[in-house]
This record gives C-alpha cells, sequence and structure tokens, in this order.
C-alpha cells in the first residue's frame, strides 16, 4: 500500500526490511500492512511568542522583554530530521513548540542577564541576534531550526525606561523651541529689514539738510583728527626713542655685566692662582726652610754642645788652677792681715782694743735686740721694786753697758764668765742688791 504526504509533512516507515527507518518528506512510500509501520511528524514552522518576565539585567534592573520566533523541523536535512524523529516523533505540535519554546526562553534569560537595560533598548538588533545565534546552536541538535527571531516588546514596572525616554523627549521638545524661536528670530528680521527701508526712506528725505551740516563736522573731525594724530605721533615718537634709550641702556648694562662677570671670574682664578702661590710661599717653602734650618741648628747644637763640653772641661782645669793659686794668695793675705793686726794691737794696746770695741759694739747691739722684733708678749718675774713694763729699758741699758767691759777682756785674751740667770732662757743679773727679774719673751 501506498501512502503520501505534502511538502509540510514527513513519513517514517520502520519494521519488515526498513532498518533503519526511512524517512521521507513531502512524497511517497510503499508501506506493506501488517510487516510495517508508518508514522507521521510535521514540518510546518512554529511562531513561539518568548516570554521572560523581571529578569535583572548586567546593572540588577528588572525588566520584561517578549520576543516572536519562528521554528521548524528541517526536513531537508536527514541528519536534523533523524535527530528530530528519535526526540519528537509521536508529539504534537503543541508538544513540540513547547520544548523549542523553553529552549528559546532559557537562553533569551541568560543573554538578558549579561547585557545592560539600555543596550537591550537601543541595540534590539543585537540582542536578537546573539538570542538567534545561541538558541539555533542547541535547537539544531534536536533538529528544529529557528527560522526568525525578533524582539518584540521591552517594559518594566520601576519606569527606568520611561526615564530614558525622558531624555530623547526633552531632547525634541528643545528642537521644537528651537524652530519655533527660529521661526519668530526670522519674522523679526523681516520686521526690522521692512521698518529699516522705511527709516531709510525717511532719512534720505532729510540727507539734504544734514549733509551740509556734516560736510562741516567731517571737516572739522578731519582737522581735528589731523592735529590729534599729529600730537599722538609726536608722544609715539618720544616714547618710542625713550623705549630704544631704555634699551640701549639695558644692553649696555648687560654688557658692562658680562664684562664684570668676566672680570670676577678672572679676579677669582687670580685669587685663586694667588692663593696657591701663598700657600707655596707659605706653608711648603717655610716649611722645607724650616726643615733645613732644623737639620742645621741641629748640626750647630751637636758642634755647641761638644766644643761647650770641650771648654768646660779646659774651664774647669783653668779654673782649678785659679782657685788654687787665688785660695794660696788669700790664705798669704789673711797671715799678712794678722800679723800686722797682732804688731798694731801690740804697738797700741788699749788704743786698738777700744777701737775694735767701738766698731764691734753696734754689731753686737743689733744682734741683742734682733730677738726683741718679733715679740709678741713679755712676762716679768721678779722680787720687789718696779715691774712691768718700766723695768724692761733699765734692764736693757744694764745689758748694754757690760758689753764694752766683756768685749775688752775678750780682746785682751782674758775670760768672762757670765752670770747664769735663774728662772729660763733670756734672763739677766742686773746687780746684788735688785730683785731677780726673769724676761721671758715669746716670738713668732
Amino acid at each position: 500500500m501506498f501512502f503520501t504526504c505534502g511538502p509540510n509533512e514527513a513519513m517514517v516507515v520502520s519494521g519488515f526490511c526498513r532498518s533503519p527507518p526511512v524517512m521521507v518528506a513531502g512524497g511517497r512510500v510503499l508501506v506493506i500492512p501488517c510487516l510495517q509501520q508508518i508514522q507521521r511528524i510535521s514540518l510546518n514552522t512554529l511562531t513561539l511568542p518568548v516570554r521572560s518576565e523581571k529578569v535583572y539585567t548586567r546593572h540588577g534592573v528588572p525588566i520584561s522583554v517578549t520576543g516572536i520566533a519562528q521554528v521548524k523541523i528541517q526536513g531537508q536535512n536527514k541528519e536534523m530530521l533523524a535527530a528530530a524523529c528519535q526526540m519528537f516523533l509521536g508529539k504534537s505540535e503543541s508538544e513540540i513548540g513547547q520544548i523549542a519554546l523553553e529552549t528559546l526562553e532559557g537562553h533569551q534569560r541568560a543573554i538578558m542577564a549579561h547585557m545592560t537595560v539600555e543596550e537591550i533598548y537601543k541595540d534590539r538588533q543585537k540582542f536578537s541576534d546573539q538570542v538567534f545565534r545561541v538558541a539555533s546552536s542547541d535547537l539544531v541538535n534536536m533538529g528544529i531550526s529557528v527560522v526568525s527571531y525578533t524582539l518584540k516588546d521591552v517594559h518594566d514596572e520601576q519606569d527606568y525606561l520611561r526615564s530614558l525616554g525622558k531624555g530623547r523627549t526633552a531632547q525634541v521638545q528643545r528642537d521644537a523651541r528651537v524652530g519655533e524661536a527660529e521661526a519668530k528670530r526670522d519674522a523679526g528680521i523681516r520686521e526690522a529689514r521692512a521698518r529699516q527701508e522705511q527709516v531709510s526712506a525717511q532719512l534720505l528725505s532729510e540727507e539734504a539738510t544734514a549733509r551740509a551740516q556734516r560736510d562741516f563736522q567731517v571737516a572739522q573731525a578731519e582737522c581735528d583728527g589731523a592735529v590729534s594724530a599729529r600730537r599722538a605721533t609726536a608722544e609715539l615718537a618720544f616714547q618710542l626713542q625713550a623705549a630704544r634709550s631704555q634699551q640701549a641702556i639695558a644692553a649696555q648694562r648687560g654688557e658692562v655685566a658680562l664684562v664684570e662677570r668676566a672680570q670676577r671670574v678672572q679676579l677669582q682664578e687670580q685669587e685663586v692662582g694667588r692663593r696657591r702661590q701663598e700657600l707655596e710661599a707659605t706653608v711648603r717653602k717655610p716649611a722645607e726652610a724650616e726643615r733645613y734650618r732644623l737639620e742645621r741648628l741641629a748640626e750647630a747644637q751637636r758642634t755647641q754642645v761638644l766644643l761647650q763640653a770641650e771648654a768646660e772641661a779646659e774651664t774647669l782645669k783653668v779654673t782649678g788652677a785659679a782657685r788654687a793659686a787665688a785660695e794660696a794668695s788669700r790664705a798669704r793675705a789673711e797671715a799678712a792681715a794678722a800679723a800686722a793686726k797682732a804688731e798694731a794691737f801690740g804697738q797700741f794696746q788699749d788704743a786698738a782694743v777700744v777701737d775694735l770695741v767701738l766698731q764691734r759694739l753696734p754689731q753686737v747691739a743689733e744682734a741683742v735686740a734682733q730677738p726683741l722684733l718679733g715679740t709678741r708678749r713679755v712676762t716679768l718675774v721678779g722680787g720687789s721694786g718696779a715691774v712691768g713694763v718700766a723695768k724692761i729699758p733699765s734692764e736693757i741699758l744694764d745689758l748694754v753697758t757690760r758689753l764694752p767691759g766683756a768685749v775688752g777682756a775678750l780682746a785682751r785674751g782674758s775670760q768672762v764668765t757670765p752670770t747664769e740667770p735663774e728662772g729660763g732662757t733670756g734672763a739677766t743679773e742686773t746687780s746684788q742688791n735688785s730683785p731677780k727679774v726673769s724676761l721671758r719673751a715669746t716670738s713668732q
């Protein structure tokens, strides 16, 4: 038995001698009853409304998008037809459309999540192309081809899209106002031109009257302008000359400054050379001279020490001989003096003794009074009679009175035995009948 189908349908024959099954799109086929089975699958184009409600875009703005997709099972491609038969054979068009719709909606939601609201709203073609390309790659594996996809509607409940449209609306309104203003401007310009022409016609009538006055004023203005021009020329010439003079002065000052700077540099170089020479003269050469002087001085000192040692040795030798001769001469002189003094004493006797006493008496008195010069305290110890400070002068006078006799006795070779005073050192006995007085002087 033969079976036929239209171009929008495909037949699949399976069973006896049909392995693999035979697929016929838009034609006829022989089927053996009871041994073979025939099934049909629709190749009609399915229009699917792809709705994605409140999907969050890349910036987190929820929007709703509605797209229209046309899909169909591709009957011309045997591989796609075989895949579609494996998945959808025995299913109705509504079931096949629902599967394709869910696949398209999933891809549409994924693409919305990766785009911004502005991209979806302003570049709808880009969004449609991405959904078409991504969905086609999956539906082809099911044997379904996407014929077309169009973005139908984009809306939201947050008035985000309305806010985006306000800018464009304001721009259109602005252009309208600008156009209106330009029209009013053109009308004003035309009106002004008409008024200008009216004023010009009125002025032409008054021109003859004002011409004479104008010519006079023009002539006067030309004279005043010529005078002002001459005056301004003179002033500008004076200012120009002054500026040139100042410029020349500034140039000369610059040249003077350059010369002064060059001179300072030259002076600094000369100063550096002088300092170098000065250091050479004051440090290096004096150091060398000082070293040479010290070497010569050391040599001279060494020579002087040697000569001085030799001279000292010779001096000691000569001095020893001279001292020996001087000692011998002094000994001979003292012996001659002693002999002469003895001879004089023998000739003059008492007169010589008196003369000697008189010569030595001041020295003896000074020696006796010398201990009393540093006396701070005097203690008097005695018997009856005058005591105290009044006794001191008489004691000293009595002592001095007895000195000539003692000195004369010494000169004559007699011995005078002094009386040991009682009461310690510094006490003298004045007479047999006078009380004993002890003088104890404390000196520092």
